[in-house]
């Protein structure tokens, strides 16, 4: 279970943060150096090797191992923010209680800028499903609009049931980090989509009528996240954009375009789900590049 969890790790910076490639190489050679050094120690002890094993003083006596190791400390540092960032999604998934990492000093760890798409692009994409009329093409069409209308995580679309859509009222209710809830309003021709989606499509997909996910796969089940990333996937590779697009990549998508398009920090803010407003300054820099663009082709002196 030790390296499964790993994977399944992997796997969510993958569908629902939008990680690069590199980013999660370094990430699995770091948490697998780490699940190697707790196989030794269980294997040493006589006991089978488990995260909910590995305490405190345990990741005290890791720490100890690398610096005899004679890691540099920009190389600890790394590590340690991956072993952090994986304890608390462990934490999250419900698979151990408490982050052995609790009392350990957090390295400052540079994140990368969001990378969104433009309108243009994301235009592109939504178009691709629009061009079929099978039950799946409606239902996908469907759902990469609503990811796009709202710059909901993949996480939060795929655990929407259907009494969470309100097409007459226009909005959406999902619950995110922590189970806290919020309502974000969508557009017309989404709700439309919706509407339709729910009325005409998902009856067909459905296998047990007590199902109550809004978004179903072909064996009328939940959808899962990686399920909806293998079907963004396949619409991007039609849609011939140029860079990897995750679900993640719609979410910035929407922050950018809303602040770009004139929304204010705040409300863009309480649409994403963000504890603070922090998490949310980080798309000010893409917005900034806009105005900046425009200033310089409008301005009869630039």
């Amino acid at each position: 279970m030790v390296r499964e969890d790993i994977e399944s790790f992997l796997n969510y910076l993958k569908v629902e943060e939008g990680f690069s490639e590199n980013t999660r190489l370094a990430y699995r050679n770091d948490l697998s150096q780490l699940a190697g050094f707790i196989e030794e120690e269980a294997a040493r002890k006589g006991v089978p090797a488990s995260w909910t094993g590995f305490g405190q003083q345990e990741m005290l006596s890791y720490l100890l191992n690398l610096k005899e190791r004679r890691y540099a400390a920009t190389t600890v540092a790394r590590k340690v923010a991956a072993i952090k960032t994986f304890f608390n999604f462990m934490v999250a998934e419900g698979k151990i209680k408490d982050k052995p990492t609790k009392n350990v000093s957090a390295p400052k760890v540079g994140r990368s800028l969001p990378k969104p798409i433009s309108i243009s692009q994301v235009l592109r994409l939504l178009e691709q499903p629009a061009k079929m009329s099978t039950p799946e093409a409606i239902r996908d069409r469907a759902m990469l609009e609503l990811l796009y209308a709202s710059g909901m995580r993949v996480s939060e679309l795929v655990s929407l049931d259907l009494n969470d859509v309100d097409t007459e009222e226009e909005y959406v209710r999902c619950f995110g980090k922590g189970h806290k809830e919020r309502v974000i309003p969508i557009y017309k021709q989404i709700a439309e989509t919706l509407e339709a989606y729910i009325k005409e499509i998902r009856p067909k997909l459905l296998r047990n009528p007590d199902e109550k996910a809004l978004f179903v796969n072909l064996r009328g089940e939940r959808l899962t996240r990686q399920g909806l990333w293998q079907i963004l996937k396949g619409y991007a590779k039609k849609a011939e954009l140029d860079k990897e697009v995750t679900p993640h990549t719609l979410r910035h998508s929407f922050a950018t375009h809303m602040l770009s398009g004139g929304a204010d920090l705040r409300s863009v803010q309480e649409l994403l789900g963000h504890a603070n407003i922090s998490t949310t300054q980080v798309y000010t820099h893409l917005t900034s590049e806009h105005v900046r663009r425009t200033y310089d082709k409008s301005h009869p002196r630039a």
